[in-house]
């Protein structure tokens, strides 16, 4: 059963992620719709929860939930989970966004809005003037993603990773607190 809410919004709720949750994010994370794209290898059920064990990322599993939102436990069958957003290394360099969303969901504006309130929930908690986040030169979507929310392309790691049978470009993204207060 998904974690405790730490954000709402009309649409969506960020909740914590919990043992639980771990065979969606496995099952998820194998579909090759999710995994080329984002470059994430293969792995099984055990060693997702040790890798997610042993990593202090902030992790929110992005939800949608019939009825009102609810910082308590909410019944199983009110709770949709549509994907995760995680921020890591906050705790000693910039923070860097990780996130994906399964397939069935993509075009609907669920990830801006999620990437959005974990952007908000990042800067209020880390005192860090930029937030980085890095996405594929094919994946089409997760670039406009990050332009639509303010980020600027800073660099290029090519030839990155291998990734279904060629050597992908790894494109590197930072926002400033300073550009994301003028935003919003």
């Amino acid at each position: 059963m998904p974690g405790a809410s730490v954000q709402s919004s009309e649409r969506i709720t960020l909740r914590t992620v919990e043992k639980e949750d771990i065979r969606f994010i496995q099952r998820a994370m194998a579909n090759p719709e999710l995994r080329y794209p984002i470059g994430n290898r293969l792995m099984n059920q055990t060693q997702l929860e040790e890798h997610i064990e042993n990593d202090d990322s902030d992790r929110f599993l992005v939800c949608l939930e019939e009825g009102e939102a609810s910082s308590e436990q909410p019944d199983e069958a009110d709770v949709t989970r549509i994907g995760e957003v995680a921020v890591m290394d906050a705790d000693w360099k910039r923070p860097e966004l990780g996130y994906w969303l399964v397939p069935e969901v993509h075009g609907q504006g669920y990830g801006t809005e999620a990437v959005s309130m974990v952007i908000d929930d990042t800067f209020r908690q880390y005192d860090t003037p930029a937030i980085g986040a890095e996405a594929y030169d094919f994946n089409d979507a997760s670039r406009g993603l990050l332009e639509s929310l303010g980020f600027s392309e800073e660099g290029r790691r090519r030839k990155f990773m291998f990734i279904n049978g060629a050597h992908r470009d790894m494109v590197q993204y930072g926002l400033l607190r300073d550009d994301w207060r003028e935003e919003r």
